[in-house]
């Protein structure tokens, strides 16, 4: 399938959706709805403890799929089955704009009581206050960590408080679609293939299929980039966060380039077709549904789309030819953490710890957002033999690819949403022609250094 006929049938496909989306957006789930309606009639009747009798409502608010939005509906649905006065007020949403909508909410006092938390976003909401310290309901006992590896529990500490508590630990990896592959007559990736192997496979897929050989946003944030920056020996910050910790504008240059000769042969989707195929929804992406090979994710990301492509397969990102310096870390999955403008600090604490801790919940779970913080939850799900292969090999890439990993680095510096936008505008003003990749290396050093030096 040429790349055209594909953004055509993404326009067929949102077209053809609209009034569906319109109906579901006005009516919504039942479960959704009612959650919602009990929320909204006990807002103003609420007490300092779960384990009393007045109603108390928590707003909650996390990006995912629709897998996720499931799973995580029927968790709250369950808590509230064992604390009936607890109720839910629920905001789920994709990725795209997350960070947007939650920097409004956030500037008017409005920010749900527990927030899912990105490590790219966490120095910054940490250090403008908007966070509870969390270490008040570790010390008092309210959430239990004893299962919780010290050094990843550390990741959620910023200037001494814990900001937010780690729920998952991930790492950067490369999905692939294995029928892809084959149609296109090349050998599934090997944890020690190389940036070269790769942009053969995706040229080759293109040019035997049609297909997208990768189908992505190489440049919405900056994880991809770091992950090159480190392959490269640097890192992408200084110490003091003041600036970039890169000095060598050739490893943006040649990032970038990479990136731009895929999109001039075709092998993957340029900026503007990239923003029709987002619209789709991650678990009705080309990878998923057998139009690309790969998708630079993160290793839960077979698991996130197993519900509808259970032959999604995963292998860590391609090696450098260049360097023996290992890019890999082990990154905090995700956070949740607690608004400090929250009147529910108590209950939503409470919650997190169930959501962490409880077998149960977890059960539901099934490690979506990634491979689980606990070391009694990730046993007992390893015991209960359910499952499934995208799960199991989660777990078992995590522990292979120890050997591949470096020190994780700090929690991104305040500023990073702007560094990242200024990154996106630098490599976007190549792949549209307006300017040289020289210029736009010159442009985002500049601009960054200007962000981080007024931010830290």
């Amino acid at each position: 399938m040429k790349r055209s006929t594909y953004v055509k049938k993404i326009v067929a496909s949102v077209l053809c959706s609209a009034m569906t989306i319109f109906m579901v957006g006005c009516g919504g789930s039942g479960k959704e709805t009612s959650t919602t309606n009990a929320a909204q009639t006990t807002a103003n009747n609420v007490t300092n403890s779960t384990t009393g009798d007045e109603n108390v409502v928590i707003k909650m608010t996390w990006w995912g799929g629709q897998t996720r939005h499931d799973q995580t509906q029927a968790v709250c649905d369950l808590y509230t089955s064992q604390h009936p006065n607890v109720t839910f007020e629920l905001s789920p949403s994709g990725w795209d704009g997350y960070f947007d909508k939650l920097s409004t909410q956030t500037a008017s006092g409005s920010m749900p009581d527990i927030v899912q938390m990105d490590y790219l976003y966490l120095t910054t909401y940490a250090k403008n206050d908007s966070l509870t310290n969390l270490q008040e309901f570790i010390d008092n006992g309210t959430i239990d960590v004893s299962n919780i590896d010290a050094n990843l529990l550390q990741t959620g500490s910023v200037d001494g408080k814990m900001a937010a508590l780690v729920l998952s630990t991930s790492l950067l990896n490369v999905g692939y679609n294995p029928d892809v592959l084959a149609e296109a007559g090349v050998a599934e990736p090997t944890s020690e293939w190389t940036w070269n192997d790769f942009v053969t496979m995706c040229e080759t897929v293109y040019n035997t299929t049609g297909k997208y050989g990768v189908s992505m946003d190489s440049v919405a944030d900056t994880n991809i980039f770091h992950y090159w920056v480190r392959q490269h020996g640097g890192k992408l910050f200084s110490d003091d966060n003041k600036s970039l910790g890169y000095e060598d504008d050739q490893i943006f240059i040649d990032f970038v380039n990479m990136w731009n000769g895929l999109m001039s042969k075709e092998a993957m989707p340029d900026p503007d077709e990239y923003a029709q195929i987002a619209t789709l929804g991650q678990e009705a992406g080309p990878v998923v549904t057998g139009d690309a090979a790969a998708i630079f994710e993160w290793n839960n990301y077979a698991s996130k789309v197993s519900s509808v492509n259970d032959k999604i397969k995963m292998i860590t990102p391609p090696l450098p030819d260049f360097s023996d310096a290992k890019g890999l870390w082990m990154k905090p999955g995700m956070f949740f953490a607690v608004a400090n403008t929250s009147n529910v600090k108590q209950e939503a604490a409470e919650f997190i710890n169930w959501f962490v801790n409880s077998e149960e919940a977890n059960d539901i779970l099934m490690a979506e957002r990634g491979t689980p913080v606990s070391s009694a939850v990730r046993q007992h799900l390893i015991d209960g033999g359910n499952m499934g292969a995208q799960q199991v090999a989660m777990f078992e890439g995590i522990t292979s690819a120890v050997q591949l990993c470096g020190e994780t680095p700090a929690p991104d510096p305040a500023g990073i949403s702007e560094v990242n936008e200024a990154f996106e505008r630098a490599a976007n003003s190549v792949y549209y022609g307006q300017t040289t990749v020289e210029k736009a290396a010159e442009s985002f050093r500049k601009e960054a250094n200007i962000i981080l030096a007024r931010n830290n």
